[in-house]
């Protein structure tokens, strides 16, 4: 079961939830294209250097199961203001295919273009009021209908093996949580 995943990373993103997304999910099994709405390689939130495989511009077009955004600030921001990024979010969205989000992404990004009108939602908690339009929870991790939510670094490996489950199923995310000593 072919799974075809984007990670889209911007200067600011953060790194601790953009690696966790990345390694679990390619751990389970799916292809992971990791896209740069900026120059190809970014400087995340804490100064770490990530080199993304491609441009976010060089993404459309492409079908993917689904599109997870890392947080971080000012990385959510620098994907909110990507058009392509934009354009493939709604495409998706209107395909039925799966979107997530962790941090400040599901207030920043994901509200900001109108991608949780009627769902539950969580982010980092200092970003819930900017999300009216969504039922906010406290919840660490969110699932409503195509739409996966987490709440910041902390819950970054559980929010990863949530999509991990989603994509493969309990028994795939469960096998790469036992060989990660997560179980």
């Amino acid at each position: 079961m072919d799974r075809q995943v984007l990670v889209p990373i911007a200067d600011g993103t953060e790194e601790l939830e953009a690696v966790t997304i990345i390694d679990v999910l390619r751990r389970a099994g799916a292809r992971v294209t990791v896209a740069s709405v900026g120059a190809l390689q970014v400087t995340a939130s804490r100064g770490v250097k990530i080199v993304a495989d491609c441009l976010v511009a060089d993404c459309i077009g492409q079908v993917y199961d689904l599109i997870v955004l890392p947080g971080g600030m000012p990385g959510a921001e620098n994907l909110r203001d990507s058009k392509e990024l934009e354009a493939l979010l709604k495409n998706q969205r209107d395909q039925g295919r799966m979107v997530a989000a962790i941090c400040a992404s599901p207030a920043v990004v994901l509200h900001a273009h109108g991608l949780l009108s009627r769902k539950r939602a969580t982010c980092y908690p200092t970003f819930a009021g900017k999300m009216p339009e969504a039922a906010v929870t406290t919840g660490r991790v969110v699932v409503d209908g195509q739409v996966i939510t987490s709440q910041g670094p902390g819950t970054a490996l559980e929010f990863s093996l949530k999509l991990a489950s989603l994509l493969f199923g309990e028994d795939k995310a469960k096998e790469v949580a036992t060989a990660m000593l997560a179980d």
